[in-house]
């Protein structure tokens, strides 16, 4: 069972409604969902299910399909652990920023906050998403205290280096936006990756992947 943190609906959706109708039957039974679901995805493979059973299923048909990579080489899909500094809770109108470090990678994770667990939100009020690199350039410009005009690399680490949230340690899978390098405040050259999540979860520590 998964502590989750953050679920964007809205690609989950998405992602759930283009797997074939053939194979979302197989997934059903590879992904081990529970009896009941199973049965109604055999019959109908649309139907109401819940959101979490829906992610099991994407979750299957994206490693079955797409290669999934670890987030050190991130391919367009990836997956990580590690802990993260989260900001973007008490404002579920805007954007979420989820950021970590794991030796010489820096992950970055740009999302709706909407998708916060704790803080949802009907989704007419929601005027804008934040999933896309525009929106994510758009936060980094309208933050004080920091240098413009940087290539984005750079911009995303800079803003990854003045948060001071609290981490937690957590896993995530994502869509892979930007994959660069830039310097650090410490002078090491680092991998920039940025992505979009599909979850991120809490996670212990002591089960962490050795990359």
């Amino acid at each position: 069972m998964r502590y989750y943190l953050y679920v964007s609906g809205t690609k989950l959706d998405m992602l759930y409604e283009q797997i074939p109708p053939k194979l979302l039957k197989r997934l059903a039974v590879e992904a081990k969902v529970d009896l009941k679901v199973l049965s109604v995805a055999v019959q109908s493979p649309r139907a109401d299910v819940t959101s979490y059973d829906k992610l099991d299923l994407v979750e299957a048909y994206l490693e079955r399909e797409f290669d999934v990579s670890w987030m050190t080489e991130p391919r367009p899909w990836f997956r990580g652990d590690l802990e993260l500094r989260v900001a973007g809770y008490g404002s579920p109108e805007g954007p979420t920023f989820m950021t970590g470090r794991d030796g010489d990678t820096v992950i970055a994770l740009i999302g709706s906050a909407h998708h916060l667990l704790g803080q949802r939100t009907a989704p007419e009020t929601i005027q804008a998403s934040y999933s896309m690199l525009p929106s994510l350039f758009r936060l980094l410009d309208d933050t004080p205290g920091r240098e413009h005009g940087q290539d984005p690399a750079h911009d995303v680490l800079e803003f990854a280096e003045l948060m001071t949230e609290p981490p937690v340690y957590g896993e995530f899978l994502a869509r892979r936006l930007l994959h660069g390098t830039a310097t650090g405040r410490d002078g090491r050259q680092v991998d920039i990756v940025v992505g979009t999540p599909l979850y991120v979860a809490m996670a212990d520590e002591d089960t962490r992947r050795e990359a």
